[in-house]
């Protein structure tokens, strides 16, 4: 149900920070995968579900097919 992205190429803020940019600016919920470590790994990688409709799913793609490099505040 869930599917882990690497965002990298993107981005090089940390994965909370992106993870709020993703909600706020894009539309589109991810959860960032440090809360789960108690000493999280300084990886660019965040989570999201896909236990949601076919719709939903397709509107979540086209906003992220779009999204274009960004720079931390």
């Amino acid at each position: 149900y869930f599917q882990l992205a690497d965002y990298s190429n993107i981005a090089d803020m940390n994965d909370r920070v992106f993870s709020e940019y993703l909600t706020r600016e894009v539309g589109v919920a991810a959860i960032p995968i440090s809360v789960f470590y108690q000493n999280p790994p300084d990886d660019h990688i965040v989570r999201f579900c896909f236990a949601k409709s076919d719709d939903t799913i397709l509107e979540a793609t086209q906003k992220l097919s779009n999204l274009q490099p960004v720079k931390s505040s």
